[in-house]
């Protein structure tokens, strides 16, 4: 194959900030740019938590990839699953939802696949504890949260209906202490006067921590106030424990001294853990590339691959100098990797300056009035740490409708508590034509 094609043929491998990113950065580049991606939506990950919870709705925290690059007309969207690269070839071997293959030729590709959720070689965790990296997973939280209320009050027997009140979490980093918090705002601001046998103010929150510390990157100051603004709000924290059982009725966990015990619970959510898809795995058998632990691909400092300056590696599926998987990065590195290709299309001789991540800052939201943020030297919490909270992701949320959406949602809710994105679907039972279709909840608040 030869090594210069006009127009330049470019494939990206995932549609979230990488791969997107990439994509506009090489808008105006004479290349052909193919986004792969196993759905046709670009999706505001760091918010998933808010659509689970009825805050915001899935139109607000995920736009189709078609409309954000509608102005990118060197870009086309290929919606399938990429399951192998053949490196020698140069070809994406992808596979259709429906069935059937597509091979897709590159004179560069960039990968940016993003992470899935981990269950720590335990999968059978999935079934019975939903992760929070997907579109399908934020409303099947949704579907669990409300619907757990909703069993609580139809009980009969006392003990059940403490076990439907029990939510138990798996994982202290920023998506377990956000639900955490959404769950107890849930209970005490949103359906505190809607229900008439139960009390939504009795509902436990477990949240389960491996470590000594909840937000453990944020610092030991900011971590121990998220850990107080937690307790404050009634969610119980439970340091120091290990995952060792989990099923419908709740989990076991081993405690700090060896001790194990058991928490009914009725909704058990996992936000603890990543690991890299399959692709990344394929990827290294192809190319011989380096993974760590959680799968990620070892890149050089310009992001390629050792022995393939044509592969770029990004966002939190790349391996470098222990970058953090956050949006940020992934915004960066995707920026980085198109603009590299761009420069080598433009015929720039000069070797491009390795990567550096400009450390914009992490930030959690815990309850109304109350987040934390670190950049850098600057460490935010209770309404400053809030306000800035606000501010970041309306920057960062894509299009001017979601803007504008969220913004107005955030208001309903930090004024009154009320959440008008509680609908929720129950599975098919098969017993009539109602469960058919499935029987639709929806909970309207005022």
């Amino acid at each position: 194959m030869e090594d210069h094609v006009t127009p330049r043929r470019v494939v990206i491998i995932g549609g979230g900030f990488a791969g997107l990113f990439a994509a506009r950065a090489l808008r105006r580049s004479p290349v052909a740019v193919t986004l792969i991606d196993r759905r046709a939506h670009h999706l505001f990950q760091p918010l998933l938590y808010q659509c689970a919870s009825g805050i915001l709705s899935e139109g607000q925290i995920a736009q189709p990839l078609r409309a954000v690059l509608r102005r990118h007309t060197n870009v086309r969207c290929l919606l399938a699953d990429a399951t192998g690269v053949d490196v020698k070839e140069r070809v994406v071997h992808t596979r259709r939802p429906e069935g059937g293959s597509v091979e897709v030729p590159y004179d560069d590709l960039i990968v940016a696949a993003g992470m899935r959720q981990s269950y720590f070689g335990h999968d059978e965790f999935a079934a019975h504890a939903p992760g929070m990296k997907t579109l399908d997973d934020a409303l099947e939280i949704r579907r669990r949260i409300y619907r757990a209320f909703e069993m609580a009050e139809s009980a009969t027997d006392a003990r059940d209906r403490r076990h439907w009140l029990t939510f138990a979490l798996v994982g202290g980093g920023p998506t377990g202490v956000e639900l955490a918090g959404q769950i107890r705002e849930i209970a005490g601001h949103t359906l505190d006067r809607e229900f008439r046998s139960i009390d939504p103010l009795q509902a436990r929150v477990l949240l389960f921590e491996g470590s000594d510390q909840v937000l453990a990157p944020f610092g030991d100051r900011l971590a121990g106030r998220a850990a107080r603004a937690l307790r404050d709000l009634g969610v119980e924290l439970h340091l120091g424990t290990r995952v060792t059982d989990l099923d419908e009725q709740g989990l076991t966990v081993r405690e700090r001294d060896g001790t194990t015990t058991r928490h009914p619970a009725r909704t058990v959510l996992w936000t603890a853990g990543v690991e890299a898809p399959a692709i990344a795995g394929a990827l290294a058998r192809a190319t011989g590339a380096e993974q760590d632990r959680a799968g990620r691909i070892a890149v050089e400092p310009d992001l390629t691959l050792p022995g393939h300056p044509e592969i770029r590696v990004v966002g939190d599926v790349m391996a470098l100098d222990h970058l953090p998987g956050l949006a940020e990065v992934a915004m960066q590195s995707g920026a980085y990797a198109g603009r590299a290709v761009r420069h080598a299309v433009e015929g720039r001789t000069k070797k491009p300056k390795p990567f550096r991540y400009v450390d914009l800052g992490s930030a959690a939201y815990i309850s109304r009035g109350r987040a934390v943020v670190k950049a850098g030297p600057v460490h935010l919490s209770g309404v400053a740490g809030w306000l800035a909270w606000l501010f970041i992701h309306i920057a960062f949320l894509t299009g001017f409708r979601s803007r504008l959406g969220a913004v107005l949602s955030w208001a309903v809710v930090f004024a009154s508590g009320a959440r008008r994105e509680r609908a929720f679907t129950l599975p098919d039972t098969g017993h009539g034509p109602a469960e058919r279709h499935g029987a639709t909840a929806a909970l309207r608040g005022p």
